[in-house]
């Protein structure tokens, strides 16, 4: 392992995006990221025939594993840590976070258009910043 790795901010709950850049462009140095990739297959059974080469890909891929977990799990505040340390899959870390802390934009950039509209609709009426009498 290479200790001359900068070592990033742990993520606090602020920056997502910023933190998960700086996250995955250490993983893609560390040639891990692809652990992550939605698409990237379950690893099959260990079977009493499989090849030397099935057995080394198996372990390689399980470090891996391992060594991204850690990275991911190493660059979060102890709060989020204790959170997600039971979590045994770095993909599922992974995406919990994303969910978690890219959600609230999708609710603010629909709550921003809705008030977009609002003020619209209100710029558009003479009579609605009048009080009626009573």
């Amino acid at each position: 392992m290479n200790q001359d790795l900068v070592r990033l901010d742990r993520f606090d709950g602020s920056n997502f995006t910023r933190w998960q850049d700086k996250v995955r462009f250490l993983l893609t140095a560390l040639k891990i990221f692809y652990i992550l990739y939605p698409t990237l297959a379950p690893l099959p059974e260990p079977k009493e025939n499989d090849t030397p080469q099935v057995v080394a890909a198996r372990k390689k891929r399980e470090e891996d594993e391992l060594i991204c977990r850690g990275h991911i799990l190493n660059a979060l505040s102890n709060r989020l840590y204790d959170l997600y340390t039971k979590t045994n899959s770095a993909r599922e870390i992974w995406e919990a976070l994303e969910n978690k802390f890219t959600k609230p934009k999708v609710k603010l950039k629909a709550f921003n258009e809705i008030q977009s509209m609002c003020d619209k609709h209100l710029k558009g009426n003479k009579d609605a910043g009048r009080i009626s009498p009573m």
